[in-house]
């Protein structure tokens, strides 16, 4: 069979090509180049395989950095250079906010960008006993399967981490409940590294010797999570304080339990947080409202300002750990916080919250659209929107500008996961 030529990228960043009228989708192909292909999935208006060969090489083609690249599901981009990486992301970006919102930014912001290798603070890890494999595995899925890859090495995570992978499936191995342990959660602070043991059995006293002796040999913290995220628990060591990350620009701790949702990226949230509250611009006495506010990551810099800042999440322990954030870095008497599930707020509950000068909206990747549709023309003049998803962004943008008479003044990446295909935003409306 003749080998495809790649056209362009889809959102996942596979090669696009066209054969017998049908749209190709084919992974570890770049533009440009030509690629012999095995088809997995058929359907009647498109295929899905990836390249077993490659011809006429693209400029932009580099050598994957790990070796477990295309085991491992983890990462799809690595044969994809940084530069083109950031380029494909912006353009999924600009195609999805002309196509879903049929806007188009005045100005396309530079993209946040940062260490391309060990930046992961947050992993989830899967646990399998294989008999075939000779024990315990502990790493992610294999490409498109359940399976856990083999691997013993991770270069997205941070070294010291990477170099525990061998050493985890050996401890795993060790354990009287190997079968019962199906994940370890990886919660990097800067005060400590945290592995959070999901624990369907509870572990013998043998069992935490061995995990004692491990946390002492690798200086790693162990918590036992037996049920549901809020009942992990500190094992050792046990004069481990409370786990934090800083923002070092606006003089703020934040502490989190280590099933919290926090950033991957340590590094390349501080420049987000930099570049969202240069767009808010918040200016002390205002009144700005952080909507999915979580941990209080944008709360608390932008009271840091001098304004009154107002944070509604829907998680209830969230918002404790927001309210003691707040009073840690002194900021109690200018923040308040509001448990409230904002994908059922309605138009009453949104009027008793305002009415607010400024916005700054950081929804999960269904976004705000019930939110924004609340938006009436007493709306704050400003908003600042960060997002996971560019097609829901995109589809609230719409709302926005075409309903609400804001104008998209700026949009822009941010590659907080480099290798993946993952494409988080920032966006700046106006009225």
């Amino acid at each position: 069979m003749n080998p495809l030529l790649i056209e362009s990228l889809d959102q996942e960043g596979r090669g696009i090509a066209r054969r017998d009228g049908k749209v190709v989708f084919i992974e570890g192909a770049l533009p440009g180049e030509r690629a012999e292909i095995s088809v997995y999935r058929k359907k009647p208006a498109f295929e899905q395989s990836f390249a077993t060969k490659i011809f006429d090489e693209s400029a932009s083609r580099t050598t994957p950095g790990c070796e477990f690249f295309g085991l491992c599901g983890g990462c799809s981009l690595q044969h994809m250079d940084a530069r083109t990486q950031v380029a494909a992301k912006q353009r999924v970006l600009e195609d999805n906010l002309r196509h879903i919102g049929k806007v188009q930014p005045e100005q396309m912001l530079p993209a946040i960008y940062g260490p391309s290798w060990g930046y992961r603070h947050r992993a989830r890890l899967t646990v399998r006993h294989v008999f075939k494999k000779g024990g315990a595995l502990v790493g992610f899925h294999e490409k498109r399967s359940s399976y856990v890859a083999d691997m013993s090495s991770c270069e997205v995570l941070p070294q010291r981490i990477s170099d525990l992978l061998p050493l985890l499936r050996r401890l795993v191995d060790s354990l009287s409940l190997r079968a019962r342990l199906p994940q370890i959660e990886l919660a990097i602070a800067d005060n400590a590294d945290v592995l959070v043991l999901r624990n369907l059995d509870p572990l013998t006293a043998e069992d935490e010797d061995k995990l004692r002796v491990f946390a002492d040999a690798h200086r790693v913290v162990f918590y036992l999570q037996p049920s549901g995220p809020e009942t992990a628990a500190l094992l050792y060591p046990q004069d481990t304080g409370a786990l934090y990350y800083t923002l070092p620009e606006f003089d703020v701790r934040i502490h989190f339990h280590p099933t919290d949702f926090t950033q991957v990226n340590h590094s390349v949230n501080q420049v987000l947080v930099r570049r969202a509250l240069k767009l808010l611009a918040p200016q002390p006495g205002e009144s700005i409202a952080d909507l999915f506010c979580g941990l209080g990551n944008f709360t608390l810099p932008i009271a840091r300002s001098g304004a009154e800042v107002t944070g509604i999440e829907g998680n209830a322990g969230l918002i404790r750990r927001a309210e003691d954030n707040a009073r840690r870095n002194g900021l109690e008497g200018n923040t308040r916080f509001f448990t409230m599930d904002l994908f059922k707020i309605d138009a009453a509950q949104w009027q008793a919250l305002g009415p607010f000068d400024k916005l700054l909206i950081d929804p999960p990747r269904d976004g705000a659209m019930d939110l924004v549709k609340l938006i009436g023309a007493d709306g704050p003049r400003r908003i600042v929107y960060v997002s996971c998803s560019p097609s829901t962004l995109a589809r609230d943008a719409e709302v926005l500008v075409a309903v609400h008479g804001y104008t998209l003044r700026a949009a822009g990446i941010v590659n907080m996961f480099p290798h993946t295909a993952h494409v988080e935003s920032i966006a700046l409306f106006e009225r």
